[in-house]
């Protein structure tokens, strides 16, 4: 609509309106006092159709689809910080106790110790928030001073650190919020709130799955991996916690028996007969297919909540793999040795082990 109130209509549309007796050309008196009038009004159509795009949620962004979304109070999730877990030991390799609170150096991120596991293992938290935290895995370098200090190792991702929401998800929630209502502990209920919890990415929901008044939660990590236990800890005890359960004092409704659990990993061996491009080598390549098959296996899993069975096809596989520069041709692609798609568990991802090109030599 604003689109066609450009400043040659709006200007010609002034002039229509002066007699045809008064010069009305380019240069004029009547011309030149109406033109400046024409661009602005031009201006303020753009600024409108600006505005106008700025109200409705499918064209929104930023601040402006936050407070849409909050009209249905729905909160853009913020950045959160990743929780790691930190191995200590002194000089003679035993496990060592470091104060809680204890700060270390890890990559361009710092982690504070903040709860012991075990002994010589804590919980390590990210200062920095986003996926960052999520990143680095090695050597620790003490920021305080700790007497007796033999090594300090960064290893697994407990719980993953997120980036704040995008746009585009942020959108999918609030048109998900108009076409499916959540309420007292249905299905949508249980997805929203599950994935509202720190480092969870997609869960599924299986009701009555044990008897009337019991759910079953299945969880994949917000950066689509099998979680931990300290994350599906976190969720049990957010949703239903153990040892009172079914009384209402996490999220899940009064009457509800929630048991939380997480996907497993089912390791995929690829094999093919690929042939390459002159002067290229499977070395040059295979980090290129490796890259490229381990993106389609994120993007099956960011679909796993919403299909019965993740299927990995062959067909898939060989054509991102046809896209890898210097690859000519792929044929004979074998999953875990088989000629045929793959289909995995309800409540199984996809995790890629060895890729080899049979016709290396």
């Amino acid at each position: 609509m604003f689109e066609d109130m450009t400043f040659e209509r709006i200007l010609n549309r002034c002039l229509s309106r002066v007699p045809a007796s008064v010069d009305k050309r380019e240069g004029s008196i009547i011309y030149d006092a109406i033109a400046p009038a024409a661009a602005e009004l031009a201006e303020m159509y753009i600024n409108l159709g600006t505005i106008l795009d700025r109200a409705f949620p499918d064209t929104a962004t930023g601040r402006d689809l936050t407070l849409k979304a909050m009209e249905r109070g729905i909160k853009r999730q913020p950045a959160t910080y990743a929780q790691r877990k930190g191995e200590f030991k002194d000089p003679d390799g035993n496990p060592m106790d470091i104060p809680i609170g204890s700060r270390f150096s890890g990559g361009d991120v710092n982690y504070t110790a903040t709860a012991r596991i075990e002994p010589g293992v804590y919980n390590m938290a990210a200062e920095t928030a986003g996926t960052i935290g999520n990143m680095y895995s090695g050597n620790l370098l003490p920021i305080d001073f700790i007497e007796g200090l033999g090594s300090a190792i960064l290893s697994d991702v407990l719980i993953p650190g997120e980036e704040e929401e995008s746009d585009d998800d942020l959108r999918a929630r609030y048109f998900e919020s108009l076409n499916i209502q959540a309420f007292g502990g249905n299905v949508q209920d249980y997805k929203e709130k599950t994935k509202g919890i720190n480092g969870v990415g997609g869960v599924k929901v299986y009701p009555v799955w044990n008897g009337g008044g019991t759910v079953r939660l299945a969880i994949v990590t917000s950066d689509w991996g099998v979680p931990s236990p300290t994350l599906i800890e976190t969720v049990q005890e957010t949703i239903d916690p153990i040892g009172n359960q079914g009384v209402g004092l996490g999220i899940a409704p009064i009457g509800h028996v929630v048991t939380v659990e997480g996907v497993t990993a089912a390791t995929i061996d690829i094999s093919s007969q690929i042939t390459l491009q002159p002067g290229y080598t499977w070395d040059s390549v295979k980090s290129g297919i490796i890259a490229a098959i381990s993106e389609y296996f994120t993007d099956l899993i960011k679909a796993w909540e919403d299909t019965d069975n993740i299927v990995v096809r062959i067909s898939q596989i060989e054509t991102r793999t046809l896209d890898i520069p210097g690859v000519l041709d792929i044929t004979g692609t074998k999953i875990n040795g088989n000629a045929s798609n793959l289909v995995l568990g309800p409540d199984e991802i996809p995790v890629l082990g060895d890729v080899t090109n049979e016709t290396a030599g």
